[in-house]
């Protein structure tokens, strides 16, 4: 994310905070409660209740919808911080403001704030259950908003919900997107179960709005929390009518300059394609002709929640702040595409998407064919080793020019030789690259000399390695 290279970088902190137990990069059961995050809250003179705030959880579209909401406050004219995960390239990724990273001292502040208070209290903790790695940055993204003094926060969901760290706010409003199978050894291993998690947001008398819904049972589960919390329910379906979604491509004329390395590209989430519906319901003024840069006809789901949320917090919000809002909403590495890469001139496009699931790398198929139709298309792929790379892989049929499996980098374990298998059994060509850095090369070769757009997906760490890679190259 641009900005972010004129900030701190925050070594000794991130260094500090890698002395827990991090799970993005290795899960672990029972790790989960919410007593050391009260206690810890509570000795920083609870930083989590100075600003007024959203509560985002969903197996798909939280990310987006978080994005979509803090950039509507921020349109408005509210000082807004927005917490998400994961970052890109830049740890404060997942700490700044709607506008982009807050001023140093903030971050100085904060980083003292909460080491000073683990060193003083690390020894009381509830029943000397260790700290985590979430559990410290979660508590920092607080801290930070009170220094701040920002008017609003919007909390993302880091797993599940009920348990997550996040769950010590008590937000004016919940929103709760699309559901599905994920992290099923953590939280069950029906959509029920899951949903039952992430439904543990939902607090007594707030409201909640629950995106569209593949699974019936999942709703009902939702339902059910709400009704027993006395939780008022906006429901985003039904209250919602979303026109066809129309893809768009507008002439390009900015250019980013990643002034870390002199990369020169142009950038779609900046000025290129976009989506473009009208969004229509009882609790708006008039119809909503948003212009998102966020791509996929799912997105119109997740910006049906984000509208609902705001108007649901402020009844008299304007619709045209509102559309505003989510037409400039954007998220790194959530099929992003930069065009135009100074030092691969022949390269049509490249499309950097984090999807790790079924679902989602099916929605990014369908985006890709909707706005690559009939072009020459390369694939680099690479997934964790808890990914169902199997049922992934046949997704990516006759559609590719080349195909490069890799490892996402070495932050999460993988199983190379598991990719390589499910690709041969789905029947399609490819090349196996244990190295990352030459898998990321190839690719970009191969794509530049077809004269071909490449896809990078699989995962949100093969992205970053690939921005790294153009980084320093």
């Amino acid at each position: 994310m641009t900005g972010f290279n004129e900030y701190l970088e925050m070594d000794d902190f991130c260094a500090w905070i890698d002395r827990y137990l991090n799970f993005e990069k290795t899960p672990k059961k029972n790790i989960f409660w919410l007593e050391t995050m009260k206690f810890l809250c509570g000795k920083l003179g609870n930083p989590e209740q100075k600003s007024r705030c959203f509560h985002v959880a969903g197996s798909k579209g939280k990310g987006s919808v978080s994005a979509m909401i803090s950039s509507v406050l921020d349109e408005m004219g509210f000082f807004t911080g927005v917490y998400s995960s994961p970052h890109i390239e830049h740890f404060l990724e997942r700490v700044q403001s709607a506008d982009g990273p807050f001023e140093n001292r903030v971050y100085e502040q904060a980083a003292e704030n909460v080491m000073s208070c683990v060193e003083k209290w690390k020894d009381l903790l509830p029943e000397g259950r260790p700290l985590t790695w979430f559990e410290l940055v979660t508590v920092f993204a607080m801290e930070c908003y009170a220094i701040a003094k920002c008017d609003w926060a919007v909390y993302e969901v880091g797993l599940g919900g009920r348990l997550d760290a996040t769950n010590v706010v008590l937000p004016e409003c919940c929103c709760i997107s699309a559901i599905e199978k994920e992290h099923t050894e953590y939280l069950g291993d029906t959509v029920e179960k899951i949903a039952f998690e992430k439904g543990g947001i939902i607090k007594k008398g707030v409201p909640v709005v629950i995106g569209r819904q593949q699974f019936e049972g999942a709703r009902r589960v939702l339902e059910n929390c709400a009704r027993e919390r006395g939780a008022p329910v906006v429901d985003a379906e039904s209250l919602c009518n979303i026109s066809e979604v129309v893809y768009n491509s507008r002439q390009y004329n900015s250019t980013v300059l990643d002034n870390s390395s002199k990369v020169e590209y142009k950038s779609a989430q900046s000025d290129g394609f976009g989506i473009s519906f009208t969004l229509s319901s009882p609790l708006f003024s008039r119809p909503l002709h948003p212009n998102l840069k966020l791509l996929g006809e799912f997105q119109a789901h997740n910006a049906a929640v984000a509208a609902l949320a705001v108007k649901t917090v402020f009844p008299d919000a304007s619709e045209d702040l509102i559309e505003k809002g989510l037409s400039k909403a954007s998220i790194p590495g959530r099929f992003e595409i930069l065009q135009d890469i100074s030092r691969y001139s022949g390269l049509e496009a490249l499309v950097l998407d984090g999807a790790h699931t079924i679902s989602s790398v099916t929605f990014t198929m369908q985006t890709f064919e909707k706005l690559f139709s009939g072009k020459k298309a390369v694939l680099l792929f690479g997934c964790a080793a808890d990914k169902d790379v199997q049922h992934m892989a046949p997704l990516f049929k006759e559609r590719f020019d080349g195909v490069f499996v890799t490892k996402p980098g070495e932050v999460k374990a993988c199983s190379l030789n598991g990719m390589d298998f499910a690709f041969s059994d789905a029947g399609i060509p490819h090349q196996t690259i244990s190295e990352t850095s030459y898998a990321i090369e190839t690719a970009l070769s191969c794509a530049m000399e077809k004269g071909a757009v490449l896809l990078v997906t699989g995962s949100f760490y093969l992205v970053s390695e690939v921005k790294k890679y153009l980084r320093k190259t």
